[in-house]
C-alpha cells in the first residue's frame, strides 16, 4: 500500500473516531458499514444520502405544522417520530436524541420547548451532514476499505 493511500485511511479512520467521541454517531452507523462489500462499495453513502434526501421533507413537514396555532402536538410527534427512526437507521446520535427530547416537549404540551429542541435538531442535523459529507470526500479519494473498522 502506498504512503498517500496509508496516510488517507489514517486520516479517514481518525475523522470517524471523532464522530464517534463527538457523539455524532452510534453503533447503527458501524452495522451500515458491515453491510458494505465489494458489490456495493458505497453502501454506507448512498442510505446516508437518502437519509438526508428523504428527511428534508420531514423538517419542511415540521417546519410548517410549528407554523400553525394552535399546535397540532400529536401531528407533531407523529412527524418527528418518523424523523427519528430515519436518524437511527444511520446512527445519528445527537439528532435522535434532540429527536426524543422534542417529542417529550410534544407530550407535555410545551409549544415553547418543541420550538428550542426543534432549532437545536436542525444545529445538530446541518453539523454531521457537513462532518458526513467531508468523510465521504475523503472515502471516495481514499479508494475501497478492506474492512469497516470500530472505533475505540
Amino acid at each position: 500500500m502506498d504512503r498517500n493511500r496509508t496516510h488517507s485511511l489514517r486520516h479517514l479512520a481518525a475523522i470517524k473516531q471523532s464522530l464517534f467521541d463527538q457523539g455524532h454517531l452510534d453503533e447503527q452507523f458501524i452495522q451500515l458499514e458491515e453491510l458494505q462489500d465489494d458489490a456495493n462499495p458505497n453502501f454506507v453513502e448512498e442510505i446516508v444520502t437518502l437519509y438526508y434526501r428523504d428527511s428534508s421533507r420531514l423538517i419542511s413537514n415540521l417546519d410548517q405544522t410549528l407554523e400553525r396555532n394552535p399546535l397540532d402536538f400529536n401531528k407533531l410527534d407523529t412527524i418527528m417520530h418518523q424523523f427519528k427512526g430515519s436518524s437511527s437507521s444511520i446512527g445519528a446520535k445527537k439528532v435522535k436524541a434532540e429527536c426524543t427530547l422534542f417529542r417529550e416537549y410534544c407530550r407535555a404540551g410545551n409549544a415553547e420547548g418543541c420550538r428550542r429542541s426543534f432549532q437545536q435538531m436542525k444545529k445538530e442535523y446541518a453539523a454531521l451532514r457537513k462532518k458526513l459529507e467531508t468523510y465521504f470526500q475523503l472515502a471516495r479519494q481514499a479508494g475501497p476499505l478492506e474492512t469497516a473498522f470500530r472505533p475505540k
